[in-house]
């Protein structure tokens, strides 16, 4: 396992067309990959967009195509892409992340647990399985925003080893509430707090078509103890980096709320080996 790991997290606008974002992540891929990181990620839907009255008319040949350009773009630049997609499926759409390995593989897919918004529940359904997976050697884990309020998504693969949340998200909201979310701190709240390993957030910004909702921006990558490695701003699309000293995720917290109280014990450990048991499957 390496000890560190630098990641960058993209800002981007979260509702302009699929060949803008395409456009947008083969550069921030490139861009990632020569300032030396070796995980870049991406906010949530980061290839279809967010705005469900563009994503339900899209030709779903297009997305896939999308997401093959960018695993051949994660090959040639020799780094891990996490990136979003919201596809159909013959159960409504699922809003996925996909991490892709420096080879071009899709190593590993999470669906969306809670959906957030009316359009969104009206469209999509939730997956059924929380994340683990591996990158160069480090467990890690996904969730995507509004899942973030949902702390045992993220703390059970902790449980199991994570030692990195991965946090893609889309905070797009009315312009008042949106504003709330920036005078409070931001639409994420850190994890390290209550789990002691790292989070590393993408988030978006811009407006609607329709001038209705914005987003709320300050992606952020954060170490175990809270503290913040790197920051966003609120409005402007860009990129932000951090190298990650993984001895620091030390998941002492977890840890903790694996024994006690001790009759809890058996169940965590169970619920461990169910998680690990369906991590593949979206």
């Amino acid at each position: 396992m390496t000890a560190t790991l630098q990641v960058s997290c993209v800002q981007l606008h979260w509702a302009k067309p699929l060949g803008f974002n395409l456009e947008r992540t083969l550069h921030y891929i490139k861009a990632a990959s020569d300032c030396g990181s070796r995980v870049v990620l991406f906010p949530e839907a980061s290839l279809t967009s967010y705005y469900f009255p563009y994503v339900v008319k899209l030709d779903q040949r297009k997305v896939i195509d999308a997401l093959s350009q960018t695993r051949a773009a994660a090959k040639k630049h020799n780094i891990w892409v996490i990136a979003g997609t919201v596809q159909k499926t013959k159960d409504r759409f699922l809003n996925l992340a996909h991490v892709i390995s420096p080879d071009g593989q899709i190593a590993h897919e999470y669906a969306k647990v809670h959906m957030a918004g009316k359009d969104e529940k009206k469209y999509c359904r939730g997956g059924k399985q929380l994340s683990l997976f591996e990158i160069d050697g480090i467990l890690c884990t996904l969730v995507i925003c509004r899942d973030g309020r949902h702390p045992e998504l993220y703390r059970i693969p902790a449980m199991a080893g994570a030692q990195i949340l991965f946090h893609p998200s889309c905070s797009s909201d009315e312009i008042e509430a949106v504003c709330w979310k920036r005078t409070s701190g931001r639409a994420q709240q850190p994890v390290g707090p209550n789990s002691k390993i790292f989070h590393c957030v993408a988030n978006t910004v811009g407006e609607a078509p329709d001038g209705k909702q914005t987003s709320s921006g300050s992606s952020f990558i954060r170490e175990p103890n809270g503290i913040p490695l790197a920051e966003a701003g609120h409005c402007q699309e860009e990129m932000i980096t951090a190298v990650l000293d993984i001895s620091r995720a030390d998941r002492s917290y977890i840890l903790d709320s694996m024994k006690n109280p001790p009759f809890l014990a058996k169940y965590w450990r169970d619920i461990v080996k169910e998680v690990r048991r369906r991590s593949g499957t979206i």
